[in-house]
């Protein structure tokens, strides 16, 4: 039962990443041509499988409590962040979040970006897709593994059994897959 939990919320949260993952990508696409946007979603896949398989084993060898005391670390520093930015928006003292003027900025701003060609693609709409992309991935790949250390059948406290490696190597591809 705790390891349907702890799956199910490893792919929502992923499946959250991979919606920001399309947004770039759409906006990389719309705003500066889809060739660019489709070689840079496929260029920052094979860096994430290129990172996930040099790194993901090197995982394995970092004490457990060292790692959970960084991302608890991490985690900490982003969510009194997040919480500073609710309490700002809920007393009125910061604008809500308005996403279609964001996006609307953000689009504008990738068109009027100056054009330049490199291996006849659009190097701006290339990089705005491989860095939204990659990031994203990693991301995933971070939740896959804060996640799959938690589950049940990892066989000691610091190294994860084969099920769980071939998770962490295999969905950072995910957003990248689908979207193609």
């Amino acid at each position: 039962m705790t390891a349907g939990f702890l799956i199910a919320s490893a792919f929502l949260a992923s499946a959250v990443e991979f919606v920001e993952a399309l947004t770039i990508v759409l906006v990389a696409g719309i705003s500066r041509g889809w060739r660019s946007a489709l070689a840079g979603l496929g260029a920052a896949t094979l860096a994430l499988a290129a990172i996930v398989a040099a790194l993901g084993p090197a995982l394995t060898q970092i004490p457990i409590s060292a790692l959970r005391l960084l991302v608890g670390a991490l985690l900490l520093a982003f969510g009194l962040q997040w919480l500073r930015k609710a309490i700002l928006r809920a007393s009125g003292f910061k604008p809500l979040h308005d996403e279609e003027a964001i996006f609307a900025r953000e689009l504008a701003e990738a068109r009027a970006a100056e054009t330049g060609e490199r291996a006849g693609l659009d190097w701006y709409g290339f990089t705005l897709a491989f860095k939204g992309v990659l990031l994203e991935g990693l991301e995933v790949a971070f939740i896959v593994i804060t996640f799959g250390w938690s589950l049940p059948f990892t066989t000691s406290s610091s190294t994860p059994t084969v099920p769980l490696s071939a998770m962490i190597k295999l969905l950072p591809l995910v957003p990248g897959e689908l979207m193609m």
